[in-house]
């Protein structure tokens, strides 16, 4: 009988897509360290088009640590494949790092011990000098600053998808099958046993960042519609508000006609406010459905995403 080989002290979790050009030499850096109890690396491959496979086969062939290669059928997002890298990792702590070289694999040590000493269950990491673009570092602002009052965190605490979680917390949060995740949100509905470290944030190695604007405002829909009802309060409170002013400039109206002082009001001050209202009934709808589609998506088992293969290395 074969012995299983022991589990490692750490997990690094990395999503792929379109890595081809930044992958290896991120690879060899954490083959590279020493890590107390050993490590291991688990890449999962989110439907890239280019050349990330073949590249990722040839590190498994030539693996100095234990490392799995996983293939999802077709892009299904970041978070979604952070999700698949937790349900494959051993380690009793895992970090999740991009694939860019922007997180130093040093660091990624850094807030496994951090969370050692002081007995954390997530770590965050937080820089005092972003390497993003402007946009980018404004956008993770504004989703920092709209998650104090959406989830159910700390205020002012800096979320960054540079975070380590002990295997718990991973089992706990991977076991969410929905297929809208919010890495974040969940973790925050399991633990509030959090902390963060400073570390450094390095320039992009190669090529440009996948994150574009569509894909940061389908991140805020996933973290305010999937993880919080704060939109829909917002709606109701938006709805009371405009009633209350309705009524009150109906008052108005018939006291000024009563005293004969009402002013003539055309087409255009009525059409501005048939469109007022209209855009606001149209927003909340929309806002409504949106819950609703996500709620018909749930239902109907729409994948959170889809293992094609899992390639392992011989170490």
């Amino acid at each position: 009988m074969s012995i299983p080989a022991p589990e490692p002290a750490l997990s690094f979790v990395i999503p792929l897509y379109y890595s081809a050009n930044t992958i290896r030499p991120l690879v060899k850096t954490i083959e590279a360290l020493h890590v107390e109890g050993g490590h291991e690396l688990i890449l999962v491959n989110d439907g890239s088009a280019d050349d990330t496979v073949a590249v990722c086969r040839e590190l498994v062939r030539e693996a100095k640590i234990p490392i799995i290669l996983i293939n999802h059928s077709r892009n299904f997002g970041e978070h979604n494949a952070v999700l698949t890298g937790y349900r494959h990792a051993r380690g009793s702590f895992i970090v999740n790092l991009d694939d860019d070289g922007q997180n130093p694999p040093a660091e990624a040590v850094r807030l496994w011990q951090h969370a050692r000493e002081k007995n954390l269950d997530v770590t965050y990491g937080w820089y005092d000098t972003k390497k993003h673009s402007l946009w980018r570092n404004l956008g993770s602002k504004l989703t920092n600053a709209m998650s104090d009052h959406m989830l159910d965190k700390p205020s002012g605490f800096y979320l960054s998808s540079f975070r380590g979680v002990s295997a718990f917390i991973a089992k706990e949060v991977s076991a969410h099958a929905g297929p809208y995740p919010y890495i974040d949100g969940l973790i925050l509905q399991v633990t509030q046993n959090v902390g963060s470290l400073e570390v450094r944030h390095e320039e992009r190695h190669a090529g440009e960042s996948g994150y574009t604007l569509r894909r940061l405002l389908r991140l805020w829909v996933s973290t305010f519609v999937n993880f919080s009802v704060m939109p829909l309060r917002l709606a109701t409170l938006l709805g009371l508000v405009m009633a209350v002013a309705g009524l009150l400039g109906l008052g108005v109206v018939f006291y000024l006609n009563f005293t004969g002082r009402g002013p003539t009001y055309g087409w255009g001050s009525l059409m501005g406010a048939l469109l007022l209202l209209s855009g606001t009934q149209l927003v909340m709808l929309g806002l409504i459905g949106e819950y609703i589609g996500r709620m018909y998506l749930t239902v109907n088992r729409r994948p959170q995403s889809v293992v094609r293969s899992v390639e392992r290395s011989n170490t």
